[in-house]
């Protein structure tokens, strides 16, 4: 392609560009690829040059993405060139410095070939004395300004060379008038960045981003904490990651084509935000000598409004579509949990009193607690980072309070779907606050029990989302209407078994065929009607829809679990956790207190969220020869305990928590008074023992006890391992727990930061020091202090002191160092 004075690219130096756009009726500027642990599939959402909407998968994502690796590879072949090659072509960027009058703004090849050349066949370079076309003026008197420069300043010239060359092209494909627009300025920007050696830089009437605060992904973080308490907030920050990157990643309508239903006020302003999302985040995510931002870091609440309703539709349509083709476990959460995510963010988005847009938005912390709320700085999502968005802890994350002497501890396996290992709990994502006080007596027990009128009013507002509060509430409450049913049969030879009976072991019989297509249907067949054989039936409507096999062995102890289905149009109702409720119930009755499973890929994860797991309490000798082997399938087992009657179990915890919760009201009422303040300072006195403040023992206070040398020693790490464990583990827990903790709590990940490890040589991070200390690599602590402050030697290493990173390393440094001096762990080596 010919070049004219204007400065088009293309006159002799061969075309090094790759468009960033294929036809414009047939392929997409923007198929991006949102591949999140949350959905576990590929989601992209694209539209045509016409503003058409459409969405994606693979095949797309797929196709951006190595348009993206063209352009990278283009660039790479232009680097390699030797430097009488790259000089040749930055002098068709530049302009002539001959002479003052000369007006070329780029050299002419005088002989261009017939057919431009294919950009990765080498070509012969033009001798710096080869005459201008348009001036007269020689290669060298174009390129003078440029022979002392480096060859990184060089490669530098030549990535913006071939942005300007991808966008010359873009510039005459495009159809939509907006959209050429922008196009247009930046080629000229670009341009004229080459032809002044300056940065790439974007300026003019659009402003400079951010353009609205607080952003989406501020506003969405405040939407988290706002309306979920910290148990939700794990997997609603999940949900909220996935809704952020596919925002990130998603192609705007065109002005025109929202022109026709939209008003002349609302087309104007989408205009100017769709010019300012192709300056900054669309187009930069091809042309990377520009400045790139993301979406959701610099617009705000005014462009969530105008595009939310079609990101929304778009999104639910695909995850519908792909359903077939998810896991039971990521089709509950993106076909039941995140439409209604969504409904909720859509009020607070269009909501003109939501809180969660005040610049100045704090979350809102139950009453007894006064520690202040930490706000995580997160007017940028450059990495992805939405990991940490409940009230970080030792700044208002409160979990477990003890109101005995030892610390009691919280939790709620059979929330999260994980065994009951106490071990773990000190490792969770929000800190215990410890309240300790003195044992209470029964009749302050009692006296508060009475004052409970409403236990389910335990945590506060109503809980929209089951799973978080008690997966089986909804089938507990259709057991009490009548819905449903459950009753455990089975054939017998001894006996005359009912016809209902009967036509249940069927029905049964069907549902696990359906739902267990890899079983032979004569082994289920056998196995349901084999009187050595019981069937736990979930009724509905006199017909079964779900339904747990199983075989006692009395004499062993234990019970082995056979087939476990609910028929398909029945799942995600809470149905699966009470069935097996009911089961441990029946079991403990019978005095069995063992389940016995082997549970393939599929089911693992259900049978853990019941309190399954790998380790096996009971002996092998104990239940060998008695069960079969399952090729592919995983032995799991559950121990019951007869004190716990299961169907009521979340009934009772939360009876218990409302005490708790009663019962530190009571103690905060009386120890929250106002005493006057102390006058003996005015009265000369220098000091003030701690012990006679008023109201300083009933609010807990006790007189420190004096440390002695064989508690206090530094010695005592070398003598006593596991009071160095306890130590560092404690230690450890408190980082991880800080609010400045989250961009060290996994190792980086080398799709995100590509170039990572070739700066950091030996990298570290919070999750490897977990493991270490669970290996006991700490024999010393000094090794753990050596880890410790790698992280953030690396951290400040990689990262601007300007970025949020740097600021982070410097703050959890500085509260891990206070921490590490309270231990006395390095008494012998100052910090």
């Amino acid at each position: 392609m010919a070049s004219r004075d204007s400065g088009t690219p293309g006159g002799g130096g061969g075309t090094v560009g790759t468009a960033l756009q294929q036809n414009p009726q047939t392929s997409n500027m923007t198929a991006a690829g949102v591949a999140t642990g949350v959905s576990g599939m590929a989601v992209a959402t694209s539209a045509s040059a016409g503003g058409s909407q459409a969405t994606g998968t693979g095949g797309e994502a797929a196709g951006r993405v190595s348009n993206v690796q063209r352009i990278q590879q283009k660039k790479a072949q232009v680097r390699a060139w030797p430097r009488d090659k790259k000089m040749e072509k930055l002098a068709i960027y530049s302009t002539c410095r001959a002479d003052e009058n000369c007006r070329c703004n780029g050299w002419k090849n005088p002989t261009p070939p017939a057919q431009p050349a294919r950009p990765d066949t080498p070509q012969p370079a033009a001798p710096p004395s080869q005459p201008c076309r348009s001036c007269g003026h020689t290669l060298g008197d174009h390129v003078s300004h440029l022979e002392s420069a480096v060859d990184d300043d060089l490669d530098r010239l030549l990535s913006i060379v071939v942005d300007v060359e991808n966008l010359f092209i873009c510039l005459h494909r495009e159809e939509d008038p907006d959209t050429k627009q922008v196009y247009s300025y930046l080629f000229r920007r670009l341009r004229k960045c080459i032809l002044q050696v300056s940065p790439p830089t974007v300026e003019g009437p659009l402003g400079t981003p951010p353009f609205e605060r607080p952003s989406i992904f501020k506003g969405v973080t405040n939407f988290v904490l706002h309306k979920f308490n910290h148990f939700q907030q794990k997997m609603m920050s999940d949900l909220a990651k996935m809704f952020l990157h596919c925002l990130n990643h998603w192609r705007l309508e065109t002005p025109s084509a929202r022109r026709a239903h939209t008003t002349p006020e609302e087309s104007s302003a989408y205009k100017v935000n769709y010019m300012r999302w192709l300056c900054f985040s669309y187009v930069p995510q091809l042309c990377d000598s520009l400045p790139h931002h993301e979406t959701t870091a610099i617009f705000g609440r005014t462009f969530l409004r105008a595009v939310f309703h079609t990101l929304r539709k778009q999104l639910l349509d695909k995850f519908r579509a792909e359903k077939d083709k998810m896991p039971a476990e990521k089709k509950l959460l993106l076909l039941n949990q995140f439409p209604k995510f969504l409904s909720m963010l859509e009020e607070e988005v269009y909501s003109n009193s939501s809180p969660i847009w005040d610049a100045d938005y704090r979350p809102q912390l139950p009453p007894h607690l006064h520690n202040q709320a930490a706000e995580r700085a997160g007017n940028t999502a450059s990495r992805g980072e939405f990991e940490r968005l409940s009230v970080q802890p030792g700044e208002g994350q409160y979990t477990i309070v003890s109101l005995t002497s030892s610390s009691a501890r919280r939790s709620r396996p059979e929330e999260r779907g994980e065994k009951r290992e106490g071990d773990d709990l000190s490792e969770s994502s929000s800190k215990r606050l410890k309240i300790e006080t003195e044992d209470l007596g029964e009749e302050t027990v009692a006296e508060v029990v009475a004052t409970i009128t409403d236990p389910r009013q335990m945590v506060g507002p109503e809980v929209l989302f089951s799973e978080n509060a008690a997966r089986d509430e909804a089938a507990k409450l259709e057991e009490r209407k009548g819905n449903i049913e459950f009753h455990v049969i089975g054939n017998s030879l001894t006996q005359k078994v009912s016809k209902q009976t009967m036509l249940w072991l069927i029905g049964l019989q069907n549902v696990f065929s359906h739902q267990l297509p890899r079983m032979p249907k004569d082994y289920i067949t056998r196995l349901v009607f084999d009187p050595k054989h019981r069937t736990l039936a979930l009724i509905k409507d006199n017909r079964p829809i779900g339904g747990i096999c199983f075989r006692m062995f009395p004499t062993q102890g234990f019970s082995e679990i056979v087939f476990c289905a609910v028929t398909s149009n029945e799942q995600v109702k809470g149905y699966g956790t009470h069935m097996m409720n009911h089961l441990k119930d029946y079991h403990v009755k019978n005095n069995i207190q063992h389940f016995l499973t082997f549970a393939d890929e599929f089911a693992i994860g259900y049978f853990k969220k019941q309190g399954f797991s790998k380790d096996i309490q009971v002996p092998r000798s104990v239940y060998q020869g008695y069960i079969k082997d399952y090729e592919g399938a995983t032995l799991m087992g559950c121990e019951l305990n007869p004190s716990i009657v299961y169907t009521e179990f979340t009934a009772v915890i939360r009876r218990q928590k409302e005490i708790i919760k009663k019962l530190i009201e009571r103690k905060q009422s009386e120890i929250r008074k106002v005493h006057p303040g102390l006058t003996c300072f005015r009265e000369g006195v220098r000091e003030l023992p701690i012990e006679s403040i008023p109201g300083i023992r009933e609010a807990g206070w006790k007189p420190p006890v004096p440390a002695t040398r064989s508690a206090r020693s530094p010695d005592r790490e070398h003598q006593d391992p596991d009071y160095l464990y306890g130590m560092l583990k404690t230690l450890l827990n408190n980082v991880k727990s800080h609010a400045a903790a989250w961009p060290f709590q996994v190792p980086v990940d080398p799709n995100e930061v590509p170039d990572y490890y070739d700066h950091i040589k030996y990298p570290m991070d919070l999750k490897t020091m977990t493991e270490r200390l669970k290996a006991r690599y700490y024999v010393k602590a000094r090794l753990f202090n050596a880890d410790m402050l790698r992280i953030f030697k690396n951290c400040r290493f990689y990262n601007h002191p300007e970025t949020e990173y740097y600021k982070c390393a410097n703050n959890l440094e500085k509260y891990y160092l206070s921490k590490m001096k309270e231990t006395s762990l390095l008494e012998g080596n100052k910090l």
